[in-house]
């Protein structure tokens, strides 16, 4: 069988079968005038927003090409500009159709919730499939043509890079614009979320797009390509450049596209079961990816049955897949506890509330430090024993069938932003309350598979960034460096303190950012309602646009630091101090970065589900004491899950690739 013909057979596949989504979305009603008019509002200001960012990316990368260019020439450099596209336009073409589905979904939320819940998943299904075909399309393409694994390094480096400005970018703009909205319109002003009246909801409904669309979509495509080129690159190191090998992960690959499009194809929400409560969407969601699994299981048994790579046998490479299914189930399990509206973490943070801002605190902050527990012991389980069946590749062959899934729990997780629009688009429209109710029950929803879908990606990050240092370490021995890192050794412990800060220090800037951008976006809404006679009377219209372009400087100025520092820390650390240092850096940003990373986006969005708990009515429901508490902890919340948590996932893999590519100087 021909794995790179097969590869890019799938890949055209996941782009055709996006491409039919796109179709049906765009074919659907956008709604009256009104409801155009608020979706084109959203629609330019996320493309002006993705215009800028890239120009502002299209700087650095000229830089980053021209310095691999000259010291490690042209295929890699060649990668890296296919990596930094394909990233860019995969972020771009979910971005566009989440824009244009979030009116939809309104539009058809007058006819039921199972209409409103079809339209949301076609149009987060969409980015879902073009991320995995044009990730496959990239990996699968580049290689035949450079014939040669290492350039794939570049590929992931641009991938990379783009990611981490991706998400730190959207992920300032959305939560500065949503913070300032709230802080402002809901706690100051006493009026509803997504309120017409509020200068910075237009911001806020941009936001949304630009860092759960176009962010997201660079995250997961960058999680694909680095895990999938880790996996490639390390079965070469380990077994003498074998194409079988070398080839494999692509494979798996293909298989994944090919049951997740016949998964999808179960995600349905029927009538009878279209409840309003957020368990019936839940369940339907999960139907979707419970399928897609056992394909991929008797897929996985059925190629692997007569199979040996590398000397591996069938049935330890079937294992091996196995454990990387096993990760994912239990990941989306265990993020659904800790985020959900049915458990006990969620109800604990509502219930703190009502006794106030600082309880509120508290409780959120134990959730998001409790929630790193579970997950980490499922990550730690899952090494070991892929380690035990099959050596470092059996990590690696867990790695990828994790990403095997990609398709869909990226279908899920877009379906979040594109119905937080649609709500947002029905409150300011004016349209019915029963709208509205249906659009909050897939809203609710949507905040726990946003948070499940950056678990699987931190998880999987785990995984393919200790495959990355294992390559490391391969690659340091290819060029005569035999490096032992030992924790007597005091260059070893020195860059395990380093790496073991990085992760905190990028969080810390991403938190400021996102503060300062909220203090900016306060200040102008409460200028609006200060100095426009009419606003809360609704004779007179906000200027949104200002809060707009508010945001838009903020993210762009504040975005370039923190980016910087897994570019910058691993150079400075592995020429200063050498390979030890730089190896026992890799170790440190891994390990504290897997934990920063879920407290923050599971802790998040545990207070996100807090809120609109006591919003459904407990302890007061909206407007009482703890609903304001609640308030308070979202807020903080909000750049935890949405900024900082979710763009160290890039910034582990960044540094690692860093890594790599300087080996061969140290």
């Amino acid at each position: 069988m021909n794995t790179l013909l097969l590869s890019l057979v799938a890949a055209v596949a996941s782009l055709g079968y996006g491409a039919f989504l796109i179709w049906g979305v765009l074919k659907k009603s956008p709604g009256d005038e009104k409801m155009v008019a608020i979706q084109k509002a959203i629609q330019e200001g996320a493309s002006a927003y993705l215009k800028r960012q890239n120009r502002t990316v299209f700087f650095v990368g000229v830089v980053a090409v021209l310095i691999l260019w000259k010291w490690l020439g042209f295929p890699l450099a060649a990668g890296f500009v296919v990596g930094a596209v394909s990233s860019a336009l995969a972020g771009y073409i979910g971005m566009m159709v989440a824009v244009r589905a979030n009116a939809r979904v309104a539009e058809e939320a007058k006819h039921g919730l199972a209409r409103a819940f079809s339209m949301g998943f076609k149009g987060g299904a969409v980015t879902g499939f073009f991320v995995v075909g044009l990730a496959l399309l990239s990996l699968t393409g580049f290689y035949w043509w450079s014939g040669d694994v290492k350039s794939l390094i570049g590929l992931g480096f641009g991938a990379s890079l783009i990611s981490v400005f991706a998400r730190l970018g959207g992920g300032i703009f959305t939560k500065g614009a949503d913070v300032g909205a709230d802080l402002v319109g809901k706690v100051e002003a006493g009026i509803p979320e997504d309120d017409p009246r509020n200068p910075a909801v237009i911001a806020d409904q941009v936001g949304d797009n630009v860092s759960d669309c176009a962010g997201m979509a660079a995250d997961v495509f960058e999680t694909y390509v680095v895990s999938a080129l880790s996996v490639m690159l390390l079965g070469s190191l380990l077994f003498g450049n074998n194409r079988s090998v070398v080839e494999f992960p692509l494979f798996i690959g293909a298989l994944g596209v090919f049951a997740s499009i016949v998964g999808s194809l179960f995600v349905k929400l029927t009538p009878s079961t279209s409840s309003g409560q957020g368990g019936g969407i839940m369940a339907a969601l999960y139907k979707g990816l419970g399928a897609t699994a056992i394909i991929l299981v008797g897929l996985f048994y059925w190629f692997t049955r007569t199979m040996t790579i590398g000397g591996i046998s069938s049935g330890a490479l079937f294992s091996s897949l196995l454990i990387g299914i096993a990760v994912t189930a239990l990941m989306v399990l265990v993020t659904d506890y800790y985020t959900s509206k049915k458990f006990s973490p969620v109800k604990k943070i509502a219930k703190a509330s009502t006794t106030g801002h600082g309880t509120n605190i508290i409780a959120g902050l134990a959730v998001s430090m409790e929630s790193t527990a579970l997950p980490v012991l499922v990550i730690a389980g899952a090494m070991f024993l892929a380690y035990s069946i099959s050596g470092l590749y059996g990590i690696a062959l867990a790695t990828m069938s994790m990403l095997s899934l990609t398709g869909l729990i990226l279908a899920i997780d877009s379906f979040g932003p594109i119905t937080d629009n649609a709500g947002g688009i029905a409150e300011m429209a004016g349209l019915p309350k029963e709208v509205r109710e249906h659009t909050d029950a897939l809203d609710a929803v949507g905040n726990t598979t946003k948070a499940v879908t950056k678990g699987y990606a931190i998880a999987s990050a785990g995984l393919a960034a200790m495959v990355l240092f294992s390559a490391y370490t391969q690659e340091l021995s290819q060029y005569g460096r035999t490096v032992v890192f030992e924790l007597s050794n005091i260059k070893v412990l020195i860059g395990l303190f380093i790496g073991g800060m990085m992760p905190y220090l990028f969080g810390s800037l991403a938190m400021q950012s996102v503060g300062k951008a909220a203090g900016a976006v306060v200040d102008e809404v409460r200028r609006q309602f200060r100095e426009i006679a009419g606003i809360m009377e609704g004779t007179a219209k906000p200027d949104y646009s200002t809060a707009v372009d508010i945001v838009t400087k903020a993210a762009l100025r504040e975005m370039i630091v923190p980016a910087l520092i897994p570019i910058v820390i691993p150079v400075l650390v592995g020429f200063i101090l050498g390979p030890e240092a730089l190896g026992g850096l890799l170790v440190g940003v891994i390990v504290t970065g897997l934990f920063v990373a879920i407290s923050m986006t599971s802790g998040g969005a545990a207070w996100d589900n807090a809120k609109k708990y006591i919003e459904d009515g407990a302890y007061g429901g909206k407007g009482s004491d703890a609903h304001k508490a609640a308030v308070t902890g979202d807020t903080v919340g909000d750049p935890y899950k949405d900024t900082a948590g979710p763009a160290i996932n890039p910034m582990i893999k960044v540094a690692n690739i860093v890594a790599l590519l300087i080996a061969r100087f140290l």
